[in-house]
């Protein structure tokens, strides 16, 4: 039987300190250069950094030095995101310029991937509008070596692992596909079962692991319960061993992300964020036996 990695990335939020998304800044407030070396001091092989953060590092050290810097302390895996309203006029700014940069920072860093959002709630009724600008922007992708991967969220217009699916089917291009996060999975009410069956191995770009409590507070959005009450894997209700065993049995052999967002989480400091992150990770990974794929 062959392993399946246990290789963990830290994404975005997991290295941001008291940055939150949609906030007034997503900017972290640790550095870039602290964020590498604490990623790789916890034994992380990878991280991901958002437009902000980019925007920082391309008018300070620039990406070049970045990249040497992860080179050096063994990161080999930096992802960047988020590109937002790659549906509209492909020469409308700002949105341009967001892909812009961060198609540089990708081209620089060697990005396996470049996250992209859904449009905003209500679910879409219709994917058709969504296909063409997708693969326009999947051929932009393919000319700089990277993937374009898609993050379905249960509170956005395309609000399911399924629905998500279907737009990369219709697609249909090699450097368009999907990141699959346990959280988003869940809140969606999708079972693993429909989960297992809905994926196209080959359109799996990234993977993201967290936790939650079985219903959000009364009170709080699906938005709000995601940016500040998700759980560290295993501390919560979510089926994250379940879902760590399905998709290996997908056939998922890449790393795994770890996308810790919470209150708790921003209070900690940096290595201790990390070294939760990292701990409850791999002992759910221990319990799903994902370590080895189905015979």
């Amino acid at each position: 039987m062959s392993r399946v990695s246990q290789d963990l990335v830290a994404t975005c939020w997991t290295t941001a300190g008291t940055a939150v998304p949609d906030g007034p800044s997503e900017r972290s407030s640790f550095s870039a250069r602290e964020r590498v070396s604490a990623a790789a001091d916890a034994g992380f092989v990878g991280l991901g950094f958002v437009v902000d953060d980019l925007e920082v590092v391309r008018d300070s050290i620039g990406f070049e030095a970045l990249r040497e810097h992860a080179e050096r302390v063994g990161i080999r895996h930096l992802e960047v995101e988020l590109v937002k309203d790659w549906w509209r006029d492909p020469d409308e700014r700002p949105w341009r310029a967001r892909w812009e940069l961060l198609a540089e920072a990708a081209r620089v860093f060697g990005s396996p991937m470049v996250k992209i959002a859904p449009p905003p709630a209500p679910t879409v009724d219709s994917l058709e509008p969504y296909v063409g600008p997708f693969r326009r922007l999947a051929d932009e992708a393919a000319g700089i070596g990277t993937r374009l991967a898609l993050e379905p969220l249960p509170f956005a217009g395309i609000s399911s692992m399924p629905q998500g699916s279907e737009l990369v089917r219709a697609v249909d291009h090699p450097h368009a596909g999907l990141v699959v996060d346990s959280w988003h999975v869940f809140r969606a009410g999708t079972s693993l079962d429909e989960l297992r069956h809905t994926l196209d191995p080959a359109t799996v770009v990234g993977v993201e692991v967290n936790d939650a409590d079985a219903l959000p507070q009364p009170g709080l959005s699906l938005f709000e319960d995601t940016r500040d009450n998700r759980r560290y894997p295993g501390e919560g209700a979510q089926d994250v061993v379940g879902f760590l065993r399905t998709m290996a049995e997908v056939g998922w052999s890449g790393p795994w992300g770890v996308e810790m967002l919470s209150t708790e989480h921003r209070a900690k400091s940096l290595a201790d964020a990390l070294d939760a992150a990292r701990d409850t990770t791999l002992r759910c990974l221990r319990l799903a036996g994902a370590d080895r794929q189905p015979a």
